[in-house]
């Protein structure tokens, strides 16, 4: 066998690699939020949601793209463990077509069809209204390439005939369990190393189709390779939240169970595919002729899809009926980290591991977007909180005076932690930007920079209303007048609402939304200020209160009419709108 086969075998399966991926990745471009909205929505039952996950994983030819929309709805709380469990189970069905559609390619001479898809691609790329198709025919023209030269590559190593290949796998006896075991622990690891299962089935259809490799040996690196997939997406989620962790171990607890019951029935099962496909198991070169067991052979890869589709099919058809006690078992293996979660800075949807596709990232950085402007309405809450705790008589002060720095402790961490959101946000989105990416979602990106941006100066002016009723409580100036005190959180309620309009725009469908709320509460923001500020210079005058006071009283009054354009600004990015000038 010369160096150049063996490059010509490894950069067929480079290819047959990427070609997988941007056939993958210009699907989700031309259908990933319609994707999204089926995956949302037709997850009614267990049976509705495996359905989904087999529908949606055959249509963007990746089980890992499905998993993570699934464990990103988990998030959002838009779908129960137990339906994301269901859809799982679909996607392990749906991701069977890959490998029926290798098995074509390994079946019949199909190269000739990949240089007018090259052709008609490279046209449609250069057209903008159709270059998701172009990338989705570039891809497809690489896949069918390469699965061309691996069939002519298998075929010209005569693997078949090799006495070294044909002596190495007759060392392991065909009878023994242990050959069994040990081919499965070899598909998982060639998976868990080359990262791709496509890849191994591949190079088991070779081995296979060749007559190098017995059925029951290269079934058991089938079986092995669905394992590998599972370990792969589990270390991926270590770094994840808790949901996510559960459904990668509810998707290995599903392959590794199948795995085990197809052991107890391993030659009957095989048989049984084997028997629909029409290959005879018992067919030697020796009786049979070598024309009759190479066409023999050749129905293997066919035999690999079979059984391939039939276990996940049968796995799917057991296990269905216990997605409650999975996500039991689940829940109870992997238990939620003891950590106050809202004082403990972490991206809660956005993990390295995860980052798949362009098109899937940017959902994945909408919920994060969504969770930080949660939690900016929720310092905001704290500093309503400090302003009461400011309001108190000198006998209480005293009382409460540890209350109150340890809130405004917080109120400072939030504000570190808004800070850390909008970095780790913005690089995210950065490292995103720099895929091939659709109009819409680089238009979602720059409104999504924007919104992150308008979201930490939220924080900053939270925090500037806390360091200046802080100062206020600390120094020596005399109290708000009761007056003053209604004022400001009458204000407060207003600017309030504000948040509260801006969170179920950014927590719901923009087109179900209406922005002129949004606009209405900030004119009475900006009038109500109007009509505070010029009531304060009356005040003033007429000795109501001093003149220090009123600066510190029309700070924090200025500092909410702020923090509601800021809100605006938030609202029109996610709208799509011209951004309001301050």
């Amino acid at each position: 066998m010369s160096i150049w086969v063996i490059f010509t075998l490894l950069g067929s399966l480079a290819l047959l690699m990427y070609g997988m991926k941007s056939m993958s990745e210009a699907l989700q471009k031309m259908a990933g939020p319609q994707l999204r909205h089926v995956l949302g929505a037709m997850t009614t039952n267990r049976f509705t949601g495996m359905l989904t996950g087999t529908l949606v994983t055959a249509s963007v030819q990746s089980s890992t793209a499905t998993t993570v929309m699934t464990v990103s709805f988990v998030n959002a709380g838009l779908l129960t463990l137990a339906q994301a469990i269901s859809v799982i189970m679909g996607a392990n069905i749906g991701t069977t077509l890959t490998a029926w559609i290798m098995s074509a390619g390994m079946s019949f001479n199909i190269g000739d069809l990949a240089y007018p898809a090259f052709l008609v691609g490279i046209i449609l790329i250069y057209q903008k209204k159709h270059r998701y198709i172009g990338d989705f025919l570039f891809g497809l023209a690489f896949l069918i390439f390469a699965l061309a030269t691996l069939r002519a590559t298998g075929t010209e190593m005569k693997l078949g005939e090799n006495p070294a290949v044909l002596s190495f796998f007759a060392s392991f006896d065909p009878n023994s369990f242990l050959t069994t075991l040990l081919f499965l622990l070899l598909g998982g690891i060639l998976t868990f190393c080359v990262q791709s299962s496509a890849a191994v089935m591949a190079i088991t259809m070779i081995l296979c189709s060749s007559g190098a490799l017995p059925i029951y040996q290269g079934i058991a690196l089938v079986m092995g390779e669905n394992i590998g997939t599972t370990v792969t997406s589990n270390l991926a989620a270590l770094s994840a939240n808790t949901q996510a962790r559960r459904a990668a171990l509810a998707h290995m607890f599903f392959n590794v169970f199948g795995v085990i019951w197809i052991l107890f029935v391993f030659r009957p099962f095989i048989d049984m595919v084997c028997g629909w496909v029409g290959y005879d198991v018992n067919m030697t070169k020796e009786l049979a002729g070598e024309h009759a067991f190479l066409a023999n052979a050749a129905k293997l890869s066919f035999v690999l899809a079979a059984f391939h589709t039939t276990f996940n099919v049968a796995n799917t058809f057991i296990l269905i009926w216990f997605i409650p006690q999975i996500e039991r078992f689940v829940c109870w293996v992997i238990k939620p980290k003891k950590v106050d979660e809202e004082e403990d800075f972490r991206l809660h949807f956005i993990t390295a591991g995860f980052m798949k596709t362009p098109e899937l990232s940017v959902l994945e950085a909408q919920k994060e977007i969504q969770s930080f402007a949660s939690r900016m309405q929720r310092m905001f809450g704290m500093v309503r909180e400090l302003l009461t705790l400011s309001s108190s008589t000198t006998d209480k002060k005293d009382n409460q005076a540890g209350d109150f720095n340890k809130l405004f402790t917080r109120i400072e961490k939030y504000e570190g932690i808004s800070d850390n959101m909008e970095l780790e946000i913005a690089k995210y989105l950065d490292s995103v930007s720099d895929a091939h990416l659709s109009d819409d979602t680089k238009a979602k990106i720059r409104a999504m920079l924007r919104e992150i941006s308008e979201l930490e100066s939220i924080g900053d002016a939270c925090y500037n209303m806390a360091r200046t009723i802080s100062r206020k409580y600390n120094g020596k100036q005399d109290h708000f007048i009761d007056k003053q005190y209604d004022h400001l959180h009458q204000m407060m309620e207003l600017t309030d609402q504000s948040l509260t309009e801006m969170n179920r725009l950014l927590g719901g469908r923009k087109d179900l939304y209406d922005i002129n709320r949004s606009f209405n509460i900030e004119n009475e923001i900006n009038n109500y200020r109007n009509q505070l500020k010029s009531q304060n210079i009356n005040d003033i005058n007429n000795h109501n209160y001093t003149y220090a006071v009123g600066t510190i009283y029309m700070d924090i009054i200025n500092e909410c009419e702020k923090l509601g354009d800021y809100v605006v600004n938030v609202v029109e990015a996610r709208m799509g709108q011209r951004q309001k000038s301050l």
